[in-house]
């Protein structure tokens, strides 16, 4: 069998469909010759259906005018989280934006799953450039051109963008985040339990490291540190979900399925922990002006950032969630095609880290 992606699979009648849906959107009244060209997948991208495509019209008065777009669904054959939200997503973004984060522009939300599917939104596309993570941009890539000097900037611009971030402490901002939890829990204990359930919905998809992983779970639910501090998280804060213009500084943020709230810890222990995904679990070193565990904590602390505790505890639980994500990818590759070694090997790196982490608690 030959491995095939399905994440910028369209139905034959999506742009047929766009045409009718888009033009509101975009484009004034009086509008005419609205066109959309064809589908280009995203070489990257697997926890929902990505399509970049450029739609162009005719303006009252003749005038040719073009968007290039991002149409974004909410995946319904290859689930990687227990309650993907496409809707959610466009619309953190749209409440980010208010606050000055650098986001991708929503240009539309659609929740009506009958339109095309599934939920979908629409955005406009962002020029700049983003480290990829196949190959890992440790190795390979347009980073690997620059200087130190300039790898070392790329770093800081990123990690500034993520104390921003935290520092959004806007009331009703917190509330959508928090979305319908137990308030009469911590953001850290609304986490967990959050955790908890994603473990118990991936257990029966278990690949790799199943008694690793629950004995992870448990040590991180027993040490977890007292803690009231909330604020944005992240979910996915890496410098691999930043787009970079020309000179090095942060044109957008992407990727926000896993948004909520909780300890800052939560983002800067991820960004730690995929650092090493990318580079030392794969038998690299870090390129010159590459910020290693301990300056990266000092940067984002002198940018203004605050931490609660002890960031090995957070680093643990960023592996511990990667493992489980990685554990339902490898699934779904599997059964896409790709053969069991390589797409096991995902998983094999992520529970390498949970027993590196493990080892330092």
């Amino acid at each position: 069998m030959v491995y095939t992606s399905s994440r910028g699979q369209f139905g034959s009648r999506t742009s047929d469909i766009l045409r009718t849906w888009l033009p509101p959107s975009i484009a004034p009244d009086g509008t005419t010759d609205f066109e959309i060209s064809e589908f280009i997948a995203p070489p990257a991208g697997y926890s929902g259906k990505t399509a970049f495509f450029t739609a162009s019209w005719k303006d009252p008065d003749g005038e040719s005018h073009s968007a290039d777009l991002v149409l974004r669904a909410q995946a319904d054959d290859h689930q990687l989280f227990t309650t993907p939200d496409a809707p959610r997503q466009a619309e953190v973004m749209k409440r980010l934006a208010a606050h000055g984060i650098p986001v991708p522009d929503v240009v539309g939300i659609e929740r009506d799953a009958s339109i095309l599917g599934s939920p979908f939104y629409l955005m406009r596309r962002v020029r700049g450039r983003t480290p990829s993570d196949v190959p890992s941009w440790h190795k390979r890539g347009w980073t690997v051109e620059l200087s130190p000097v300039e790898r070392g900037l790329l770093c800081d611009n990123g990690l500034q963008a993520l104390v921003s971030l935290h520092r959004i402490d806007d009331l009703d901002t917190l509330a959508f985040f928090r979305g319908g939890t137990d308030p009469s829990r911590t953001a850290l204990q609304r986490y967990l339990d959050k955790l908890r359930g994603w473990y118990e919905w991936c257990r029966a998809d278990m690949q790799v490291g199943g008694a690793t992983l629950a004995e992870a779970l448990r040590v991180i639910v027993d040490a977890a540190p007292d803690t009231d501090a909330e604020t944005v998280v992240w979910g996915d804060a890496r410098v691999g979900n930043i787009s970079f213009g020309d000179d090095l500084s942060v044109v957008a943020l992407f990727d926000w399925e896993t948004a909520g709230t909780g300890p800052p810890d939560i983002d800067v222990g991820w960004w730690l922990m995929f650092e090493r995904f990318l580079c030392e679990a794969l038998g690299f070193t870090r390129l010159p002006g590459i910020p290693d565990d301990d300056e990266i904590v000092r940067r984002y602390l002198e940018f203004g950032g605050t931490l609660t505790g002890d960031i090995a505890y957070y680093q643990l639980i960023a592996a511990f969630v990667l493992s489980l994500i990685n554990n339902r990818l490898a699934r779904l590759l599997e059964r896409d095609g790709l053969d069991v070694v390589t797409a096991q090997s995902y998983p094999r790196m992520s529970v390498g880290l949970v027993e590196h982490y493990l080892d330092r608690l």
